[in-house]
């Protein structure tokens, strides 16, 4: 039996092939999942993006040169060795562009599991937990698509907010996030709006996107990227999304002292990430990385993962009405269109308002 993959060139992240790989015999204690559907977002862009730096490319194996992004997504048993896990479970988590993944079940509990694979074992543990639909919070059966398409996002939103919300917003008025249309940013505007009502939310987006954007309805203030100076010079937060540096200057420059924060968020705009801090400095605060796995560990430290996810999934059943019509769900069957949608994605030919789920 083999397994399918997709496999993507580091180097060239929009050529990539599909790859049949023998599938070994299923080791003591583990459990085979047969991968049934994930999101292609910009998110997954993202990882591939910035994948040795943060090694996203080091949770599933591929050869030298090519790597497996990894996905959101759902899975079920098909094969199990280990006991506490029964053939037929479904579960949801982070899943290799492929058609399988063996995993090793360990710290098992009704709600969930951890892959104990010792590969994965230097990554963030949010990134290698396993939740079992049967006993999961957050699971809606009509809700599965945009879960995989907006949930992580959702959730590093989330968990954005909780961090401002718990430095007092660094005394801002407002939030202006960059890649407005990006699922990241509604996430998080939602969820400002829901538990930080005082903070103005002030979207930045490409001309074109503007309108999807507003009809969103999760901005006060919704500016194309070439009116950024029209801006009021008030007390502010920025959260860049998109990894423009000319972007991120021109607000660091237009705010200058008035930027009480200025965080960096993912990737979007490919053409023109940037190391930023190289060359003149900014006018204003020095831009901080927000590594949303170390907030996620911290959070659920605090709160315990049964009142963490009762708060994520609080906020994740307001997200989703406000995220409502936003997005038109696009479903495809077959790996070929995982790679031929990731490949567009990585171009940009992507429109924000599809949410695309693939179906191996």
């Amino acid at each position: 039996m083999n397994a399918v993959q997709v496999h993507v060139r580091k180097a060239a992240l929009t050529d990539a092939v599909l790859a049949d790989v023998p599938l070994a015999e299923l080791a003591e204690g583990a459990v085979r999942l047969r991968i049934e559907s994930f999101s292609v977002t910009a998110n997954n862009v993202t990882y591939a993006a910035v994948g040795d730096g943060f090694k996203y490319w080091d949770f599933f194996p591929a050869p030298e040169g090519l790597g497996i992004v990894p996905m959101w997504g759902h899975a079920r048993v098909i094969e199990s060795r280990c006991p506490e896990i029964a053939v037929g479970e479904r579960v949801y988590g982070y899943l290799p562009m492929a058609s399988h993944l063996d995993v090793v079940p360990g710290r098992v509990t009704p709600s969930g599991f951890l892959d104990t694979t010792g590969y994965r074992q230097p990554m963030s543990p949010v990134y290698n937990s396993y939740t079992r639909l049967a006993a999961d919070p957050e699971h809606d059966p009509s809700h599965e698509a945009e879960r995989m398409i907006f949930g992580p996002l959702f959730r590093t939103g989330f968990l954005i907010e909780y961090f401002l919300r718990g430095e007092g917003w660094f005394g801002a008025e407002q939030l202006v996030v960059t890649s407005a249309s990006s699922k990241t940013a509604m996430g998080l505007a939602s969820v400002a709006r829901q538990s930080s009502p005082h903070i103005r939310r002030i979207g930045l987006t490409s001309k074109g996107n503007v309108g999807f954007v507003e009809a969103s309805g999760l901005y006060d203030e919704v500016l194309a990227y070439d009116d950024i100076e029209r801006l009021a010079v008030l007390r502010s937060v920025s959260v860049d999304f998109a990894g423009n540096a000319d972007v991120l200057a021109r607000i660091h420059r237009h705010f200058e002292d008035a930027l009480s924060h200025s965080a960096l968020v993912g990737a979007t705009h490919i053409e023109a990430r940037s190391t930023f801090g190289v060359g003149e400095p900014l006018p204003g605060p020095k831009p901080a990385l927000f590594f949303a796995p170390d907030h996620a560990v911290a959070f659920f430290k605090a709160h315990g993962q049964e009142e963490g996810g009762r708060l994520v999934a609080a906020a994740w059943r307001e997200f989703l009405k406000a995220a409502d019509g936003t997005i038109k769900i696009e479903r495809h069957k077959g790996l070929g269109a995982a790679r031929d949608t990731f490949t567009a994605m990585v171009a940009g030919q992507i429109d924000p308002a599809k949410g695309i789920v693939i179906e191996p």
